[in-house]
């Protein structure tokens, strides 16, 4: 109970406890979709991602609304949720996160340390050693971290001797609109499953802005909820493991958008620091949608911009409610005038 009172009791309930465990949570709002009393709210996942705010993908906005069903704790992929009555763990077979197969290796693997290397979670650890048999072979340990293994299939993916098993959490559909994206990149780095990335391209070759990979997917919705101009659409299609009242998850969260990003940020500048150069006006993905000419040398010649402009040579914000909270202007201030600051839910 002591490691409990250090974490986020999101709510009390009748000798229940909902307690939140955020190093856990990958971000995907699959338990906000779910929900039925409509109180968890996640946003500025790309902010937390990057490092720029100090704060936790999810929290509560109303804990005493709150009924402890648990059914936020039972369609969570990762078990970044826990039920818990009287201080013991409520787990069965009707949570996710336990009915899921683990990802397991079993006695074929010859520890050559590619699954390690290709983990985006840093879930596995090879040791290993030269065999002290004679024979020229590799000898060790492969160990997966079930804490932390979001079951994405890299590992399975790599292994030259089809040594690891792997069930995903979810089937489904995944779509972004060329036209809306801006390349920014949130979702790239939001991704926990490293499904998300830039091709390279050849001199003169066009290529799509941004790529995916199916096989590495797991459908979460992360990318989805961080993207800043809502140019990603995810769906999960099917819960994969066999999960008791599956039905009753299923509709919760089938074909159903992901949540919307609540704005849980503020934009806050220096104007004494500012060097008035542009450069957050110009990055900015919500600004770069509203005009795409804004970075093709028209700095200067809009009048209006949606979010960041330049004003008498310093920042200026021109609208904080249509602040996406991915971070970009942060990222690219030379001189730190200008960052976000988390702000209460309402």
């Amino acid at each position: 109970m002591q490691k409990d009172m250090q974490l986020p009791v999101f709510a009390e309930k009748k000798g229940k406890q909902l307690i939140y465990y955020p190093e856990k949570c990958i971000g995907c709002g699959t338990c906000v979709q779910a929900c039925p009393k409509g109180i968890l709210a996640i946003g500025a996942v790309g902010a937390v991602v990057r490092g720029l705010l100090d704060a936790d993908f999810l929290e509560i906005t109303e804990s005493e609304a709150c009924i402890a069903c648990g059914i936020c704790a039972k369609v969570c992929p990762t078990g970044a949720l826990e039920l818990k009555q009287e201080g013991k763990t409520l787990t069965d077979m009707s949570y996710l996160f336990r009915a899921m197969k683990p990802t397991v290796v079993n006695e074929s693997c010859v520890h050559c340390g590619l699954c390690e290397d290709i983990c985006p979670r840093g879930c596995i650890e090879v040791t290993r050693g030269i065999s002290g048999d004679g024979n020229l072979k590799l000898v060790g340990k492969t160990n997966i971290d079930l804490e932390c293994c979001i079951h994405c299939g890299w590992c399975a993916a790599v292994c030259p001797v089809n040594a690891i098993s792997v069930e995903k959490p979810f089937e489904g559909r995944w779509n972004r609109d060329e036209n809306v994206c801006q390349t920014c990149h949130t979702c790239v780095e939001t991704c926990p499953a490293n499904a998300i990335f830039n091709k390279k391209a050849k001199p003169g070759e066009r290529v799509e802005k941004i790529s995916h990979r199916p096989d590495a997917c797991i459908y979460c919705g992360a990318c989805a909820v961080a993207c800043p101009v809502n140019a990603i659409d995810v769906r999960k299609t099917a819960i994969i493991p066999n999960v008791e009242k599956k039905s009753v998850l299923e509709k919760k969260v089938l074909e159903i958008p992901v949540p919307n990003a609540i704005l849980r940020t503020c934009l806050e500048v220096d104007e004494n620091a500012c060097l008035g150069c542009g450069n957050c006006v110009i990055v900015c993905p919500v600004n770069a949608l509203y005009s795409s000419e804004l970075a093709a040398g028209y700095l200067n010649d809009m009048d209006e911009k949606a979010l960041l402009e330049v004003k008498n040579g310093k920042i200026s914000v021109v609208n904080q409610d249509a602040c996406g909270a991915d971070g970009a202007c942060a990222m690219i201030c030379p001189v730190n005038a200008i960052w976000l600051v988390k702000r209460k839910v309402k």
